[in-house]
């Protein structure tokens, strides 16, 4: 049988209401009797039920982190640092896979359902217009990695995708690439939208330089692949791409190779966000880093804050990038 909170109150000789106050955050409760129950507690092996106590506080510490890409291996560190980071202030991550939902009505009806206190959005591809669904029904919310404005409606934490674009496109001119191309994640991505418009007026700037563009399906190692070879078969391969996004640059490496096309000799490639791999010796992706450890860690700070103060007014949080050289762009 399990240690009951009535167990603790017995050998602590005080009453279950005075248990259940030393286990609540910010309850009254004497220094003393705290320190009684604390050690019958111990003594008995008792941990305080958490789903009982938020019937109590009327707050569950739930925090929902959603998202829409589980097949970019960036996400494995974004929920590593994100769930580390709830759980080390308290809070409970609810992970909620959006793979194949659009729907944010859905998603928030099923959210209230586990009635959480706030809600994380982690995607650079979902509309503006999903994260604000949970403002609308009084839940907490910021977006991460969300689309950057000067207004927000939401707390939205991440990078100028439009300023990549430009730096993806300074970089190839600087190394003499005439014939450019963008290869881009999922052509209705906020993400994709904004790199791509970035890449093409910084390019417009200048004459003589023959700029292409194409989508992949997902941003996604296979859905790179798959563009590329495309690109391949048809004998359209540009002089160097920016990718946009790494998982999206590996791919389209591994096209590169299979057609005997050697990078950096034959094609360029840039991507974007610097995930381990693509440090790895064999990938060595030159690649523009997207400070995900500071956005994650922003993100928390602001939830957390809400959870104190839900009509905090909306910020728009923006972290710079910079280029990572290595070894797939030429000198």
């Amino acid at each position: 049988m399990s240690v009951t909170l009535k167990d603790v109150a017995k050998k602590a000789g005080v009453s279950p209401s005075a248990v259940s106050r030393a286990f609540t955050d910010g309850a009254s409760v004497s220094d003393a009797t705290r320190s009684k129950v604390e050690k019958a507690a111990v003594a008995l092996g008792y941990t305080p039920n958490a789903l009982a106590s938020s019937l109590t506080t009327g707050r569950t510490r739930l925090i929902g982190l959603v998202s829409n890409n589980f097949h970019n291996p960036v996400f494995l560190e974004v929920f590593d640092r994100f769930t580390r980071g709830l759980q080390e202030r308290g809070l409970r991550p609810l992970l909620v896979n959006l793979s194949d939902e659009t729907d944010a009505a859905r998603t928030v009806h099923m959210l209230k359902q586990y009635s959480v206190d706030g809600v994380v959005v982690a995607s650079s591809t979902l509309a503006p217009e999903f994260a604000r669904a949970f403002r609308d029904a009084q839940i907490p919310v910021v977006h991460s990695f969300g689309r950057h404005t000067t207004t927000p409606q939401v707390h939205v934490v991440g990078i100028d995708n439009v300023e990549c674009g430009r730096i993806a496109a300074r970089e190839l001119l600087d190394r003499g690439y005439r014939h450019v191309a963008f290869l881009g994640g999922p052509v209705d991505a906020t993400s994709t939208q904004d790199r791509l418009d970035g890449f093409t007026t910084e390019l417009n700037k200048l004459a003589n330089i023959t700029c292409s563009q194409s989508f992949a399906d997902a941003y996604s190692f296979s859905a790179g692949r798959t563009e590329m070879l495309r690109l391949v078969k048809q004998g359209d391969v540009a002089e160097a791409y920016f990718c946009g996004d790494d998982v999206l640059s590996i791919g389209a490496l591994s096209a590169l190779q299979e057609a005997c096309k050697s990078v950096p000799d034959d094609v360029g490639i840039i991507g974007l966000n610097d995930m381990e791999m693509s440090g790895w010796e064999n990938i060595n992706l030159t690649t523009i880093k997207q400070p995900i450890e500071q956005i994650i860690n922003s993100s928390i700070e602001l939830i957390v804050a809400m959870l104190d103060d839900p009509k905090r007014y909306p910020e728009a949080r923006l972290f710079p990038t910079v280029v990572v050289e290595r070894g797939t762009l030429r000198g």
